[in-house]
């Protein structure tokens, strides 16, 4: 078990969301950084879907009641246990006790705490998310408080000492020497793509597009020269998936994200590949991002070297656990 000493605002549990019910208008939700979690999940040996602590503001605080394992993913922040600074990425274990603290991170958006065994809230609609809209999911469909407790499979693994190198640092980006602080996305257009201006079309791929503070889990708001249409439409609801950008009546675009509606109207220029959405994910409010067009195919491709790089992943975590145990039992017998 754990108990929040300290928190802020919109920090919940999440895990990789809860697809098949939006037909019914249940959203996915999930985290909004897929790979961090599952780089956490592999680390510590969990199932991919295991439930997660989401950070998105900060600092937090809290205690482990029990001996647990546990590593912090998708920032680079300033992480202390009991005083002792430790790394993300990597595998600690906390005593009884300990107490972690995860500062305002100086890379990234969004953090996450992994803890060995996953986190133990009521499955709802085959989810442990958290749906802060419709109040379910997670914590009492609530944002975590301070005094909150949580159960955990605790497990204080026999292996520590390992990590992962950040998908930042594996995975190659779009981007340029000129701009690298503006973050670069890969996007296909979409159904209504058409419909926008040749003008609108080449803005949307010229523009580095500013993530306004009226953005969240929900989606993104991006600021920039309008995109025009041809002409006015009136286009029947139609389903709504993360990545899928919209374009409101004013003409600034909307990035639906992991607490996307089920369903919207406005048109739809593009969608951003299932490849960089983590990297959206990890963009805070006012940073800048360029689109780049692809097609289907170069989006489908951009998968490959994301699986890739987690199968190696699961091979280095497999050998090492192995090694180490081989280790051990070689200890157990020569005590014998």
């Amino acid at each position: 078990m754990i108990t929040i000493l300290e928190t802020s605002a919109l920090n919940t549990v999440q895990d990789l969301g809860r697809p098949g019910y939006r037909n019914l208008g249940v959203g996915t939700s999930g985290v909004m950084d897929a790979l961090a979690l599952q780089v956490g999940n592999i680390l510590l040996g969990n199932q991919m879907d295991d439930a997660c602590i989401e950070l998105q503001t900060y600092p937090f605080v809290l205690r482990f009641e029990t001996a647990t394992t546990f590593t912090v993913t998708g920032i680079d922040a300033a992480i202390e246990l009991d005083g002792r600074t430790i790394l993300p990425w990597m595998i600690e274990t906390a005593a009884a006790g300990q107490v972690l603290r995860v500062g305002p991170p100086k890379a990234g958006a969004r953090g996450y705490i992994c803890l060995a065994g996953g986190i133990e809230v009521p499955v709802v609609l085959g989810s442990r998310s958290t749906q802060l809209r419709g109040s379910f999911g997670g914590l009492d469909g609530r944002p975590l408080e301070a005094g909150d407790t949580l159960e955990t499979i605790a497990t204080a693994l026999d292996v520590v000492g390992y990590g992962a190198l950040p998908p930042a640092a594996v995975l190659d980006a779009v981007a340029t020497a000129e701009d690298s602080k503006v973050i670069h996305l890969r996007a296909m257009p979409a159904t209504d793509y058409a419909l926008f201006t040749p003008e609108a079309q080449q803005r949307l791929w010229d523009t580095p597009w500013r993530i306004t503070p009226q953005s969240n889990r929900v989606g993104y708001r991006l600021s920039g020269a309008p995109l025009e249409l041809r002409h006015r439409v009136e286009l029947r609801s139609y389903g709504v998936v993360a990545g899928i950008v919209q374009v409101p009546p004013a003409g600034e675009p909307i990035v639906q994200l992991a607490d996307a509606n089920t369903v919207g109207g406005y048109p739809r220029i593009a969608t951003v590949i299932d490849a960089d959405l983590w990297r959206l994910a990890q963009a805070r409010i006012g940073t800048r991002i360029r689109l780049h067009e692809c097609s289907f195919a170069e989006g489908v491709a951009a998968m490959q070297p994301v699986n890739a790089y987690l199968d190696r992943l699961r091979m280095m975590v497999a050998h090492y656990r192995s090694s180490a145990h081989s280790r051990a039992g070689m200890k157990s017998g020569a005590k014998a």
